[in-house]
């Protein structure tokens, strides 16, 4: 195996990453009910759902040109922060007492 190879795998391995965070925010977004989005003080359910929506179809449809882009970075870090800080508050709200 050449560098090349391995530089390669890893750059595949940071692009399926990308895209498994921005699915899962995705998917998570949309499965929590609008009304625990202004009960936890997290913007409203519509809002994530395009945001994220968008960016996954972003990295969807950037996956032949140039996948690891500033839209991209902008995109995942929106995710990263709905899965470390929406999310749980989310979950707090929703959960049963």
């Amino acid at each position: 195996m050449t560098f090349f190879q391995l530089e390669g795998y890893a750059y595949l391995l940071a692009i399926l990453a990308m895209l498994a965070v921005k699915g899962f925010a995705f998917i998570s977004a949309v499965s929590f009910p609008a009304e625990a989005y202004p009960a936890a003080s997290r913007g409203n359910k519509v809002g994530w759902g395009i945001g994220l929506g968008l960016g996954f179809v972003a990295q969807v449809m950037m996956m032949r040109a140039d996948p690891i882009n500033l839209i991209s970075l902008a995109f995942l870090i929106a995710a990263l922060v709905y899965v470390a800080d929406t999310r749980p508050a989310l979950a707090e709200v929703t959960s049963p007492r």
